[in-house]
């Protein structure tokens, strides 16, 4: 499992005083509003950056970091990660996985088949959409809904599936 989880993207400065506007990866955007710090992933070592200031602007994140002064100090982050440590995550309710620890669980059908293995999640509107390379390599895309993802189990690093009639149907 990872210790730390991304929050958002650098995307580009904004203004002359440091801002930075963020691309956020996180369910809630609003959550910004709550932390007090977050780690940027560059290397050879992260950085823990404090917020000053949080403000929103359409889909985007506007911060302000106190280690920031001007456009030319934040100016070379764009792209990097904001990163956060699983004790400053959100809660998760029951049947709720952050999908950092989805990714590469071994996928097996309800009649107990090896499928495939999760490589990706999709966020939709109406739910998300698990991305799965299947024995033979080919990538197959089952809806996450109670019907077809029966079981996430961590500890085992499975994912119980069942086929719907016309799923893999290409």
């Amino acid at each position: 499992m990872e210790n730390m989880l991304r929050v958002g993207v650098i995307a580009s400065t904004h203004g002359v005083r440091g801002e930075v506007k963020v691309f956020p990866t996180t369910d809630d955007a609003s959550r910004f509003k709550k932390l007090k710090t977050v780690v940027l992933d560059i290397s050879p070592e992260p950085v823990t950056l404090h917020i000053e200031s949080v403000r929103f602007f359409k889909n985007m994140v506007i911060i302000k970091f106190k280690e920031f002064q001007n456009l030319n100090e934040v100016e070379r982050y764009k792209g990097k990660d904001l990163l956060i440590g699983r004790d400053q995550a959100v809660k998760l309710g029951p049947n709720e996985n952050f999908i950092v620890d989805l990714i590469g669980l071994k996928v097996v059908t309800d009649e107990g088949e090896d499928f495939g293995v999760l490589k990706d999640v999709l966020k939709t509107g109406a739910n998300d959409v698990y991305v799965i390379q299947g024995k033979e390599g080919k990538e197959y895309l089952f809806p996450a809904i109670k019907q077809c993802i029966l079981n996430v189990d961590l500890e085992s690093g499975t994912i119980l599936v069942h086929i719907m009639d016309g799923l893999l149907d290409l």
